[in-house]
């Protein structure tokens, strides 16, 4: 028996004139669409003269009661597709769960390149996209939050994040807090809709104005301080450490690994510390 093909669609994430005709031509002949909003795919269907196909919903919620139906359908020989409610499925939106149910069943999976609001952002911003990272949505609060934000705050790549509008001012305040004020980062939001916007600035100073519309957000990857510890910090550093009751031998090698210093100048500096010496020197 020929089995489907599992087909991911991107849909607009505001101008319809991104729907390209590949996508209309898949989605006219698949037999099981999956969205999140039937009324909303509906509506994008009509306006695209597409006949409507059977629709059930995916979203977080559902997504893994429809593995079997989506399997057995494909197996079956029927294409079925997965669509968002905007932008590419899987990225920060259902289709995750089904996809990986349909690779392990060996079946077909295509997935259309398209509209993704995380790329768009990303191109325009003015950051490096070199290497990137793709966050999505941080977690609303407790300790999770606060682990991803002090990743990001390391995170040498760009860090590509969403946010919704009634979140926007505090999710800025919290990567100000974790990465530093003079972190640059930039906003972007209505993607491709009339009141589209990027806001360039840092996380101390940027003012993205009256929350509105599907945020992303860009921030800037960390860039360690490579300027050697001058012989202050050195030989703090070795008080600190002989203090712990350690010899000036040993003190010398945890401070030139702990500051990647020479072994032989945290030495000499050691030799001449303030802390009184210790034993076995």
């Amino acid at each position: 028996m020929t089995t489907g093909t599992l087909w991911l669609v991107p849909t607009p994430i505001g101008n319809l004139g991104d729907f390209t005709s590949r996508a209309v031509d898949v989605l006219s002949h698949v037999s099981l669409l999956c969205c999140e909003d039937t009324r909303r795919t509906g509506r994008l269907l009509q306006l695209s003269g597409i006949t409507a196909p059977r629709l059930a919903v995916c979203n977080e919620h559902t997504e893994h009661d429809l593995v079997e139906r989506v399997v057995t359908a494909l197996q079956y020989g029927n294409d079925v597709a997965v669509v968002s409610d905007a932008g590419t499925p899987g990225i920060s939106d259902p289709g995750e769960r089904l996809v990986a149910a349909a690779v392990a069943a060996g079946l077909t999976v295509t997935a259309l390149p398209g509209a993704c609001a995380a790329v768009t952002a990303l191109t325009a911003s003015g950051l490096p996209t070199g290497r990137w990272v793709m966050e999505g949505f941080l977690p609303r609060s407790g300790q999770s939050r606060n682990e991803r934000l002090a990743e990001i705050a390391t995170e040498r790549r760009t860090t590509v994040l969403y946010e919704a509008p009634h979140r926007i001012r505090r999710t800025l305040d919290d990567l100000n807090a974790a990465c530093g004020s003079t972190r640059r980062v930039t906003v972007a939001r209505e993607l491709t809709k009339i009141h589209e916007e990027y806001v360039h600035g840092t996380l101390g100073t940027i003012d993205v104005g009256e929350p509105r519309g599907e945020y992303v957000i860009i921030v800037d990857g960390f860039t360690p301080d490579t300027t050697p510890p001058d012989t202050e910090t050195i030989r703090s550093a070795l008080d600190d450490v002989l203090a712990e009751g350690v010899s000036r031998r040993d003190a010398a090698s945890i401070v030139a690994e702990r500051l990647g210093v020479p072994r032989r100048l945290a030495y000499d500096l050691a030799i001449g510390a303030r802390t009184t010496p210790q034993p076995n020197e």
